[in-house]
């Protein structure tokens, strides 16, 4: 659970530590005035808490209840989504769980009370008078009529009687009055059905799906073969545990879409996991054999993820595709059985400010199972932190950061891979794509890593940084060049620094300087004089969106570069680039597209 412990003294410190002990994936946040010692530090409690709400965290408060009722309540809509939010009292006595009884919380709560040694205050009616709630079964069942629950919960507090199905062996200890006669019934069952007036209908998740099919089998093509196969054997969609393939499946659009299609996921399995039951596989084929090393891949996928003894469904086909279908005979738990595909996100974080990243750059960060980075680049954003496992690169470590993101995300992690700026604005974007587009049988990747799921996330480059912070010198065409020959050699950069002069570009210069290399600036520089006029205006930005940030204005002619630094970024303006001063004395810098031209006309 993506919990967020909120601690707003130093004496409720330990007590968030003793509940992060005990909730997997707990973060502590404390309040800065008050706590140094936290994952995340925060200044106004209200609106922190209300954040991490809105974004879905559990929030464990060890504040007053009413601290965390006004927090949340102008975001209170629907009670099945929202996230659970429990206030513990400032010694660990009471845990009370406020919102999100029958989403969590209340099981929350009773983790909590028992680390603690104090007492869950619970007040849904359900836990109250039976120690469980019908709407919120454990994990593994899918209830399918949820909105019969509370009308059948509320007949039975008032005395009436229940038939439970002994297939449902969470509600064996329960306290419900039970009579096999009764009007009222729960009961469990993998085939489809139409509940009665008076029935609560439960779902064990364990279904299979083994699947097979041709590189580019059309979705429609799988997810009809296999609607008809579970059709066939009268199995529901909700006793669905998940999708499974052989691991060279991982990349398979098909499979990816039958798997969204049915709302599960989709897992993958080595040939050598699918060779164990070789023998049992009762349709084997020679030529899948020779082809993919194992004598049937729907069916011994289905034989081998469920430990069933034998197919529900064997193996169906069309043109280019098969399925079958094993049912387990416990639950199945798919974070168990293989593998995921595997996911990199190469996100761009800004240059510098939280304020400048993107949702979806936040998203992924904070959806992701691990970062990998560049230290500096990992410290940036460590507010988002909530359980990732970091792993830290130094700078110039490029490709080895690369390669360990993908072959993280290989073995079935979520990934995002730290950059500053724009992932793709000589960041690592292009390199992932240079590594991926290798060939697979020399590019020192593993067959997993090539086949992982890739996302690029755009984010705010320090040029664009740069150019806002001054007005809007880059409002027409412009180009940027990077003047580190590391990768580029110097006479390649030279002649793209004078075709941008005898364009009349403005020109964004990255890596202007660093301890080694201090003339390749003032060499573009004067390349720039030649086809500039003296005042044409000069940024020079420097630890943009961090305290230390400093952006100065010059001409062409009184430009210092001697004042750059490795950590700079330099925009010289085009022959039509312009200033101005506010009246504020705030000096601006522009970029003319041509609407004077515009306005004459009109006048």
């Amino acid at each position: 659970m993506n919990a967020t412990i909120v601690v707003l003294s130093p004496a409720g410190l330990q007590i968030a530590q003793t509940i992060a002990c005990h909730v997997s994936g707990a973060e502590i946040h404390g309040l800065r005035t008050r706590v140094t010692d936290a994952n995340v530090i925060f200044d106004d409690a209200m609106a922190h808490m209300r954040q991490c709400f809105a974004e879905g965290r559990a929030v464990i408060g060890i504040c007053a209840t009413g601290i965390l009722i006004r927090a949340i309540a102008p975001l209170l809509k629907d009670k099945r989504s929202e996230p659970p939010v429990v206030a513990v009292a400032g010694d660990g006595s009471s845990v009370v769980p406020l919102v999100g009884g029958h989403n969590g919380a209340n099981r929350l709560a009773q983790t909590i009370a028992k680390a603690l040694g104090g007492h869950a205050a619970l007040t849904t009616a359900g836990d109250v008078a039976f120690g469980v709630a019908l709407d919120q079964p454990p994990d593994g069942w899918t209830l399918a009529n949820p909105n019969a629950a509370k009308a059948l919960m509320a007949d039975l507090i008032a005395g009436q009687p229940v038939a439970v199905d002994t297939q449902l062996e969470w509600l064996q200890e329960s306290h419900l009055r039970r009579a096999d006669n009764a009007a009222i019934r729960l009961t469990a069952t993998l085939a489809p059905a139409i509940p009665a007036e008076r029935e609560l209908i439960y779902h064990p998740r364990r279904v299979v799906i083994g699947v097979g099919s041709d590189r580019g089998c059309p979705p429609q093509e799988l997810i009809e073969l296999v609607d008809a196969a579970l059709s066939q054997a009268r199995l529901a969609r909700q006793a669905i545990a998940c999708i499974v393939s052989i691991d060279r499946k991982a990349d398979e659009a098909a499979v990816h879409a039958l798997a969204e299609h049915l709302d599960v996921p989709a897992r993958f399995l080595t040939a050598d996991a699918i060779n164990k039951v070789a023998d049992r596989i009762p349709n084997p084929s020679d030529i899948v054999l020779r082809e993919v090393g194992v004598p049937g891949v729907a069916e011994g996928a289905a034989l081998a993820a469920s430990s069933a003894p034998g197919l529900a469904v064997e193996k169906q086909k069309t043109a280019r595709a098969t399925c079958a279908i094993a049912v387990a005979e416990h639950i199945v738990d798919p974070d168990r059985v293989g593998r995921a595909r595997g996911s990199l996100a190469v996100v761009g974080v800004g240059p510098g400010t939280p304020a400048w990243r993107s949702a979806e750059c936040v998203g992924l960060l904070k959806s992701a199972t691990d970062w990998v980075g560049y230290g500096l680049y990992i410290d940036l954003v460590h507010d988002l932190k909530h359980g990732q496992n970091d792993h830290r690169f130094p700078l110039g470590a490029e490709e080895i950061r690369v390669r360990h993101a993908l072959e993280l995300a290989g073995n079935g992690r979520d990934v995002a891979l730290i950059c500053s700026g724009d992932a793709g604005i000589y960041a690592m974007a292009a390199l992932v794509c240079e590594i991926m587009a290798l060939d697979p049988a020399t590019s020192g990747l593993s067959d997993a890593a090539h086949r992982v799921a890739i996302t690029i996330a755009p984010g705010i480059s320090a040029f664009q940084a740069a150019a806002a912070r001054v007005g809007a010198p880059i409002g027409h065409d412009f180009c940027c060049i990077s003047l580190s020959d590391l990768l580029t050699p110097w006479p390649a950069i030279e002649r793209r620094i004078q075709a941008a002069a005898a364009g009349d570009f403005v020109v964004a210069f990255y890596n202007p300087r660093s301890m080694r290399r201090h003339d390749q600036l003032d060499r573009a520089i004067a390349i720039l004089k030649e086809h500039r006029p003296a005042n044409t205006p000069v940024i020079l930005a420097a630890n943009l969106g961090r305290p230390t940030e400093a952006c100065k204005v010059a001409s062409l002619a009184a430009f210092d570069t001697t004042q750059v630094d490795m950590l700079s970024l330099v925009i010289v303006g085009s022959s039509t680039s312009q200033t101005f001063t506010a009246g504020d004395g705030r000096q601006f810098v522009f970029t003319p597209r041509g609407y004077a031209a515009k306005r004459e006309a009109l006048t």
